[in-house]
């Protein structure tokens, strides 16, 4: 179990690190426990973040844990549920919504594969809820070792035919490949300020569960240039984008507590969703 000192380290870590991404920005950072070895948990405050009030929830899971732990995908092919349900359903330690969905009927609108089953297929991007091939341009995958990996996505055909994977999740848009910025393009979901949800993998090796904040007094959420430049900030090599929006949720349950750690931001509070990432 880590020691205060060790923590301590860590926050200095990132006072550090994010001492350049704005010169303006002032944050504020706290350590929030969670009993649980090799997962961490930091809230993130700024009051100027792309010149916008921020709150940041982060889960780091270290990959030297997915020997005790496993990154898994839960779902429902038709039923809608909170991530939280799923998550306590799931026994996870932590669970983060995941790619997008049909909001009336439920099920998943992209790939979905688990347990080497397809779950969903991708929809023509003229049926309801579809969502644009630039969009679903990246893959959260895990393969039958357990090991956890973001890619460009391939072909559906390549994920049917190959039995290296576990479970795969197309989602969306790629934001970072080898540390290197993707160009998004000009459209409304890049450049917006919406809360976000992604995932990535750092350069020391550890998985980043993120869940961003907005469209609220305290947070004004970001749009997806603004997140790319955030993420390098946190070290990462890797990183894609999640359902966002209402969806956003980061929920943790460490056997003693289980809760919510950020601000869902649809009035009725928790949106239910299709389908999350989690950690068990």
């Amino acid at each position: 179990m880590y020691n205060n000192l060790f923590f301590g380290f860590l926050l200095f870590l990132f006072a550090v690190s994010f001492s350049g991404f704005s010169q303006n920005a002032d944050f504020t950072k706290s350590y929030i426990p969670f009993h649980a070895e090799y997962i961490t948990i930091y809230r993130l405050n700024a009051d100027s973040l792309a010149q916008e009030k921020q709150n940041i929830v982060v889960a780091e899971c270290k990959k030297e844990a997915l020997g005790q732990h496993k990154i898994s995908i839960a779902f429902s092919d038709s039923a809608l549920h909170k991530t939280s349900s799923f998550g306590e359903d799931s026994k996870a330690l932590v669970a983060i919504n995941g790619g997008f969905f049909d909001v009336e009927k439920g099920g998943s609108v992209a790939y979905l594969e688990s347990d080497s089953k397809i779950i969903a297929r991708t929809r023509n991007s003229k049926e309801k809820w579809a969502k644009t091939d630039s969009l679903l341009n990246g893959a959260v995958v895990i393969d039958v070792g357990g090991n956890f990996k973001i890619e460009r996505a391939r072909p559906a055909g390549f994920y049917e035919q190959s039995k290296q994977e576990k479970a795969v999740m197309v989602t969306g848009p790629i934001l970072l490949v080898e540390g290197k910025i993707i160009q998004l393009g000009n459209s409304d979901f890049v450049k917006k300020r919406h809360p976000r949800s992604c995932l990535c993998e750092t350069n020391d090796q550890s998985i980043l569960f993120i869940a961003i904040d907005g469209r609220s007094e305290v947070a004004n959420g970001m749009n997806l240039d603004e997140l790319q430049r955030f993420l390098i900030k946190l070290n990462c090599k890797d990183a894609i984008n999640l359902d966002g929006g209402g969806s956003t949720t980061l929920w943790v349950n460490d056997g003693t507590e289980k809760r919510i750690l950020n601000h869902p931001s649809d009035k009725t509070g928790e949106r239910p969703v299709s389908n999350i990432i989690y950690v068990n």
